[in-house]
């Protein structure tokens, strides 16, 4: 799944990054890196460019650049397993 197959409102994690294009190289100074969770808010009339929410901006990419940016959501198990990874973590260091 990539940035371009979403829905508006949906929340997911920047999994990697086709990097080839030197526009999506300069999306990634923008916050478009691996880790980063972004909101799909809305497509334009047309269908391009598509709007984004990442770190509390808003970012418009085009549809082409938006596929270079693979994707998964982030749900509960995401949470989850967050949680329990930060919880060994932190037994490790005890």
């Amino acid at each position: 799944m990539t940035l371009a197959d979403l829905k508006p409102g949906e929340t997911v994690r920047i999994e990697a990054i086709a990097t080839a294009d030197t526009t999506v190289q300069r999306l990634m100074v923008l916050g478009l890196v691996e880790g980063a969770e972004v909101t799909f808010v809305r497509a334009s009339l047309g269908g391009d460019p598509l709007e984004f929410r990442v770190f509390g901006a808003a970012i418009s990419l085009r549809r082409e650049h938006a596929r270079c940016f693979r994707v998964s959501p982030v749900g509960a198990s995401s949470a989850r397993d967050s949680v329990a990874s930060e919880a060994r973590s932190y037994q490790d260091l005890s």
